[in-house]
């Protein structure tokens, strides 16, 4: 399976953000935003932002002189059981902000062996997750998340995946073709988060974003009721913005 496409910006935020953690990691006794600026080659316009986020995710916590030091989620990541306790926190934390900063749940999905699985959500009372009546991994034509994954998939990818699940009409605005819907993959631009307008579910729209790890394939997705649709693309643009520390959580 080839991938279509890599996010440029989250990568490039990753490969900061890695850089920092293991600056802070080699010298274990605290360093200064400036060492790290030196250390790291990252001007304080980029170097800021990184240790904001990185110091809300855990990864660093800095002391009372200033010094950046090795936060819980960093420490944790010193065994094997270790790694994946503090990542998998680490994560559920992340999207919970995120499902609060965006107002609509919150979906982390990956596609594994040709099919698609949500491995994390983030929901509350006021933003419940959409009821899942079609198994996701049967509506990949229809759902934000699929479109997502799908859309980081080669030719081959999705024709494979086209080939193992029908395209049922869920709704009037299902898509049921399957060349129109490669055509709007093919198409459809990497920076621009992809939408669900009902398609899959009448009274629920979505947006997904790519969260693509190396050859590891995932997304970032919200769901809304259809009433809250005006708030859908200032919704997608903030959970596209809020995806870096996922990324860094899934490449760690």
């Amino acid at each position: 399976m080839a991938l279509k496409h890599e996010p440029v910006a989250q990568r490039d935020s990753v490969q900061h953000a890695l850089r920092v953690l293991e600056t802070v990691a080699r010298r274990g006794v605290g360093v200064t935003d400036t060492e790290l600026g030196r250390e790291t080659g990252l001007s304080p316009a980029l170097l800021a932002p990184l240790l904001r986020m990185l110091r809300r995710e855990g990864y660093v916590e800095q002391l009372a002189d200033g010094a950046y030091v090795a936060g819980e989620t960093l420490a944790g990541l010193g065994s094997t059981q270790g790694h994946q306790d503090a990542l998998a926190a680490g994560l559920q934390r992340t999207l919970d902000r995120l499902c609060e900063t965006v107002g609509a749940a919150v979906y982390l999905s990956r596609y594994v062996d040709g099919e698609i699985r949500i491995t994390q959500v983030a929901q509350s009372v006021t933003t419940p997750a959409v009821n899942e009546w079609v198994d996701f991994r049967s509506s990949a034509h229809a759902s934000a998340i699929g479109k997502s994954l799908l859309g980081q998939l080669d030719l081959n990818g999705r024709r494979d995946h086209l080939s193992r699940h029908k395209m049922a009409r869920l709704t009037s605005r299902t898509i049921t073709n399957e060349r129109v819907l490669l055509s709007r993959l093919d198409s459809h631009p990497a920076t621009v988060p992809v939408l669900d307008l009902q398609e899959y579910a009448v009274g629920t729209v979505c947006a997904a974003v790519p969260i693509t790890a190396g050859s590891s394939v995932g997304c970032l997705a919200l769901s809304l009721p259809v009433e809250h649709a005006h708030r859908l693309h200032h919704a997608a643009d903030t959970l596209n913005r809020g995806a870096a520390p996922v990324l860094l959580s899934l490449t760690i």
